[in-house]
């Protein structure tokens, strides 16, 4: 019998969709609540609709809205499917990874369920085969690779039990708009649980030996990743070739740019037997990461069937990687002495301010502190209602302005530290106010964003952005970006407040967005640093790490240096978003870094400051002490000022 092509395949999945009389048209509504805009895709068992969220009218909120017919006439198979679709909104409600769809909302109406995520803008791999003509390279091949690692390890450490993908192949692997991969159709993931067996489920040509016997386990994963991999770099269709003959199938010779060291890790995942495979996507990620950096002995490890060889940090080939601190043992520690330390009565994590000789230091006892520039001595307190904290002071003139939990700014004589006025809204301030114009810009979580005269402390205007406003904004000459965290990047005329443009990250953005070059570069929780153009929002470049991102970027000379909850710090080209190069440490980098002569300076949640040079991410020295540094640094005059969880602030020579 002839074989179908893939083209055929389709043709047929096509006829075997939903009927078009049982489908959503556009402008029909669910819950009174979301508009159907039109339809993403359907199959045999259920149909997928782009939807607005009409409970933003002011702003147009698209999502993706799944939906199940349950149209089977037996009582007891009607309980399972919808049993079956309740188990995904549960599954995917507990997850939480950048390559994995949100689940928002879940509901049934008559004899339909239905399922809210977030709309992944791009397309599928399986439209990617269509569409291009090329080759796939090896190193965008690597990148998807170790994207969809990550994604595979999230789900296999879920506690109590792993949860088993089961279905990985190029149509449920989406390249949405920024380039990035996200795992799409979680319908016949399932908990794994030691011994369980089941019908098999999958997809013929991916689905691994195992599989075919009812057995669902990570390592299953693992030779699905290994199946889609062989497809997408040979354009060979496994799905029209006899079951488990990759093997017959060299990809080096449908392929000739692939390296034999990346045929042999593909290979590996591809083992008849499951114990012959990488034992975790963790493992797997380690290796390719390893092969991205160019480093030897990695086909000798695959092809030997052990662990991967430990990674080195990874880095784009050919750029400079500091040694991880453990490695640096030649470096002086700890004889960086403070000039001064200052206590507080509780944690300092934002920075300080420095203006006229005097420090102010925001900490969480509810005070905002003033001490002396040169020795650190206590000048004065003000107690605000509640924690000043989670906002950082900025003076400007003569006068120090700080947010609260007590929802109220403040506005405070800079050298005798009483009240001027104070400016309340609806919820607390956490961000840190920044003025211009005689006007102070700061967000507050009753999800506005406020222009407030400095004299009077009157309103100018307030702008509504749906969503606590957490992010220090900047402010330039006409307008003033920040985050929100609902995930939207802001860009208001600063006269008026009026929206200008707005961007959308996949997660919270409480990262400050700095201004330089024309561009707008900020982070985001989602793992992904952006560059977008200050004129238009639209996105020039973005690079990710491997964890959320909270730290605001320092631009200097071109290089942006951001740091990363994955513990990095990172120095990515400006016009590119390239990598230059990292620098590893033990904790979290949630501080923002500064930049002094020839070098940069980031505290970490490991308890030290780094000092590092500009040009190779390489450590001059570092402070230690036994509690976090959240707190960025501020540097004048080659003085370090920065705050820590130990209450204290120290002054150190840079």
């Amino acid at each position: 019998m002839a074989r179908l092509t893939t083209r055929q395949l389709a043709s047929k999945r096509n006829r075997q969709k939903t009927p078009a009389k049982s489908r959503l048209q556009p402008g029909d509504m669910l819950q009174d609540r979301y508009r159907i805009v039109g339809t993403l895709g359907a199959g045999g068992f259920s149909s997928v609709y782009k939807a607005r969220d009409m409970r933003f009218p002011n702003v147009t909120k698209l999502c993706a809205i799944k939906e199940m017919v349950i149209s089977a006439p037996d009582p007891q198979l009607r309980e399972l499917t919808i049993k079956s679709f309740e188990r995904e909104a549960s599954m995917l409600a507990m997850l939480d990874h950048p390559a994995i769809p949100d689940v928002s909302d879940y509901f049934t109406e008559e004899d339909r369920s239905y399922l809210v995520l977030d709309l992944i803008r791009g397309k599928d791999l399986d439209q990617w085969l269509e569409e291009s003509t090329e080759l796939l390279s090896q190193e965008i091949a690597i990148d998807w690779a170790i994207q969809l690692c990550e994604a595979l390890d999230h789900l296999h450490n879920q506690k109590p039990q792993p949860i088993v993908f089961r279905d990985v192949k190029p149509s449920n692997i989406m390249l949405d708009q920024y380039g990035r991969i996200v795992l799409i159709d979680f319908g016949i993931a399932k908990v794994f649980e030691t011994g369980d067996k089941g019908t098999m489920i999958g997809t013929e040509g991916y689905s691994p030996p195992e599989q075919y016997r009812g057995r669902a386990e990570p390592a299953g994963d693992i030779y699905a990743l290994g199946a889609t991999l062989h497809h997408l770099l040979t354009r060979q269709d496994p799905r029209l070739e006899p079951p488990f003959t990759f093997n017959e199938r060299p990809i080096t010779k449908a392929n000739a740019t692939i390296g034999a060291d990346f045929e042999a890790i593909i290979m590996r995942c591809l083992a008849y037997d499951p114990t012959d495979r990488f034992p975790n996507a963790r493992a797997l990620k380690d290796a390719l990461e390893t092969l991205k950096q160019g480093s030897q002995g990695v086909v000798t490890a695959v092809a030997a069937g052990v662990s991967s060889p430990t990674a080195v940090t990874p880095a784009v080939a050919g750029t400079a990687v500091a040694s991880p601190p453990a490695a640096t043992a030649a470096v002086a520690i700890n004889q960086i002495k403070p000039v001064w330390v200052f206590k507080c009565e509780d944690e300092i994590r934002r920075q300080v301010a420095l203006a006229n000789g005097i420090v102010y230091i925001s900490a969480y006892d509810n005070n905002l502190y003033a001490i002396s520039q040169e020795k650190g001595e206590f000048i004065w307190k003000f107690p605000a209602m509640d924690n000043v904290g989670g906002s950082a002071p900025f003076v400007y003139e003569d006068t120090v302005f700080i947010g609260s939990e007590d929802k109220h700014l403040y506005s405070i004589q800079a050298r005798t530290g009483r009240q001027n006025w104070r400016f309340a809204t609806g919820g607390p301030i956490f961000a840190s106010p920044r003025v211009r114009f005689d006007h102070a810009f700061f967000g507050s979580d009753d999800g506005h964003f406020y222009a407030v005269n400095v004299k009077t402390g009157r309103s100018a205007w307030k702008a509504r952005a749906y969503s606590a406003v957490r992010s220090t904004a900047y402010v330039a000459d006409e307008r003033v970006f920040f985050g929100t965290e609902g995930g939207y990047i802001y860009c208001l005329e600063l006269a008026s407040g009026k929206t200008v443009w707005q961007s959308q990250a996949k997660r919270n953005v409480t990262s400050s967005p700095t201004l330089a070059y024309e561009v707008i570069y900020v982070g985001s929780h989602d793992a992904t640093v952006y560059a977008l153009d200050a004129a238009s929002g639209w996105v020039i470049w973005r690079y990710r790490a491997r964890r959320p991102i909270v730290s605001s970027p320092t631009v200097h000379e071109a290089v942006v240096y951001i740091g990363s909850a994955d513990g990095n710090l990172y120095a990515l080209d400006a016009d590119s978003g390239r990598q230059i190069w990292m620098y590893e440490t033990k904790g979290q980098v949630v501080a923002s870094p500064a930049i002094w002569n020839d070098a940069v300076y980031f505290g970490s949640t490991d308890g030290t400051l780094y000092c590092l040079s500009l040009k190779k991410g390489e450590l001059r020295w570092r402070f230690d002490t036994d509690s976090h540094f959240i707190a960025s640094p501020v540097i004048v005059e080659g003085i370090i000022y920065i705050g820590a969880t130990n209450h204290q602030v120290y002054a150190l020579p840079a």
